[in-house]
């Protein structure tokens, strides 16, 4: 897949968009220095055109009582495409593995796993994640702190790049 042809406005939107979901279509015009009509306008054809996937609420885990963060890497058997597709959909079922990531290489799949304790996740490590079908192997390794998490894309680095020329070149 291609990137999307975006303009300086669009990736404007795109980063207020990622910074704050919540915030009003006539504050993210503004923010964005365009009226709130073609503001909307361009916000629904991002959605249309898939850019957008969705608005979501990032939640803090621990506050929650999710008190294990940790990361589990896969080896399995077989890596045929049918195989591949079968522990994908395992893996969605798991409320456990809150992200999955195909690599290249020595592991083949890398999940982000959260739970209450450590009794929790040991259970699923034990009892589902190495019983599961065709995985061959399953190191673990526990978060013990996150320094950064920034969800979403770096939208700054491409915005910069699709910004009009605003000097001109003496010759």
């Amino acid at each position: 897949m291609r990137a999307a042809r975006l303009d300086s406005t669009d990736w404007l939107i795109l980063r207020e968009l990622q910074a704050d979901g919540r915030i009003t279509n006539i504050e993210l015009a503004r923010k964005v220095g365009i009226s709130a009509p073609p503001c909307l306008r361009r916000v629904r054809a991002l959605e249309e055109a898939g850019i957008i996937k969705g608005f979501t609420v990032l939640l803090n885990d621990r506050a929650l009582g999710f008190d294990v963060s940790a990361f589990a890497m896969i080896k399995l058997h077989s890596q045929a495409e049918a195989d591949l597709i079968a522990f994908e959909k395992w893996v969605a079922a798991s409320p456990v593995v809150r992200d999955c990531h195909m690599l290249s290489g020595e592991i083949d799949f890398l999940l982000r796993c959260v739970a209450p304790d450590l009794t929790m996740f040991q259970d699923f490590i034990i009892h589902e994640l190495t019983a599961a079908p065709n995985v061959e192997s399953v190191k673990t390794s526990l978060v013990i702190r996150t320094s950064k998490q920034a969800p979403g894309v770096p939208t700054e680095l491409m915005s910069q790049a699709a910004e009009p020329e605003r000097h001109g070149h003496a010759d």
